[in-house]
This record gives C-alpha cells, sequence and structure tokens, in this order.
C-alpha cells in the first residue's frame, strides 16, 4: 500500500519560526530588531490585509537579505540547518516522523520557509523537501521570491505539481495554521497542532 505524509515545518515541527530564528542567528540581535523596527510599517499592513503575505515577506527578505552572495548565504543556511534547527525540532514530531518512515511512508515537508536552510536538515533525515525558493540575479540574491511563497493554497499547487495523489491509498497531513488548511483538506488523515 503506497503512503505519504505531508508536514508544515514552521511551528508544527519545530517550536520557532524559522525565518525569524535565521535572521537572528545571520544578523544578530540588534540588526534583527532594527531591522523590524525599520519594516515594521510593512508589517502592520499585512496584518490588516492591506499588503499580501509574500509581499511583506519580500520586504523582510530584501532588508536583510537583498544583493547576498549566495555561496556565503548558503554557507549560513547549512551551518544554521547543522547548529540550530535541531533544537527547534519538537520531540514529538520527530517521533511521528521516524514512525511514519519505519513503516515505508513517505514524508514530505512542505513549507513557506526558504529551502536553503531547510535542505540539508531535511536530506540528513531522509525527507523531502517542498518549499519557497528565493529568485537571485546570477550570484547574489534579489531578495525576492521565485514564484510565488509557498503558503495556502500554493502549498497545494506544488503538491500536485510534484505528487500524484491518486497513486497514494492514504494520505496524511499535519499543519498548523490557517495557511496549511488548503493542503490539510487533501489528506486522509489530517491533523491540526497535533504536537502541542
Amino acid at each position: 500500500m503506497k503512503q505519504i505524509a505531508f508536514f508544515d515545518f514552521d511551528g508544527t515541527i519545530t517550536t520557532k519560526d524559522t525565518l525569524l530564528e535565521f535572521i537572528k542567528y545571520s544578523k544578530g540581535n540588534f540588526r534583527f530588531c532594527f531591522g523590524f523596527l525599520v519594516n515594521s510599517p510593512f508589517l502592520v499592513a499585512y496584518k490588516i490585509g492591506l499588503l499580501s503575505n509574500q509581499r511583506a515577506k519580500e520586504k523582510i527578505l530584501s532588508f536583510f537579505f537583498g544583493k547576498k552572495k549566495i555561496q556565503l548565504f548558503q554557507q549560513y543556511c547549512d551551518d544554521f540547518a547543522d547548529t540550530i534547527i535541531p533544537g527547534l525540532i519538537r520531540p514529538k514530531a520527530l517521533h511521528e516522523i521516524r514512525q511514519l518512515q519505519a513503516r515505508g511512508i513517505d514524508v514530505v515537508i512542505l513549507s513557506a520557509s526558504a529551502e536553503n536552510w531547510l535542505e540539508k536538515w531535511c536530506r540528513l533525515n531522509n525527507i523531502s523537501l517542498i518549499a519557497t525558493k528565493l529568485e537571485r540575479n546570477q550570484d547574489v540574491l534579489t531578495g525576492k521570491i521565485a514564484g510565488l511563497n509557498c503558503y495556502g493554497k500554493e502549498k497545494v499547487r506544488r503538491i500536485h505539481e510534484v505528487y500524484d495523489l491518486e497513486e497514494y491509498n492514504c494520505v496524511y497531513a499535519y499543519g498548523d495554521t490557517k495557511g496549511d488548511k488548503p493542503f490539510l483538506a487533501l489528506a486522509t488523515f489530517s491533523f491540526y497542532k497535533p504536537f502541542r
């Protein structure tokens, strides 16, 4: 019997948002606080519905990582995956992933966070990854997202782009926010905030 399990990452598998933690890790707490103060008008506009999730996120990405050399950025990402992400993982979530893998179930992470700092952790844990892609211009980041932020209905579109769910007898889905509800609706068995 062919089965697959989709997991949101930030908040579902982790205790904290990895974008915020990655900014703190790579820029330090002072620059983190200063950056969010400077960008607070955009964040308020997002909260009250005047700015899309994607545009608000691109404002943050542009401020912190626009024109960053990709090679240096990726080194920070890989170091973050090695040193910080393991401490953010919910033990119950990792146990569930291990149990599913032991039963031969494919495990896929769906994340609005950038694939750059999730790839290494996923690879080391034998987990497939579908995540937000960052736009680049030759060897530097532009600060924008390539295509659409992997959030909400975009998670569903990206699932269908990679997987034919009709080939699976059973689909599991795990999430923790309203942005996860579209892909949770695809599942045979869905779990909302399961590891808290």
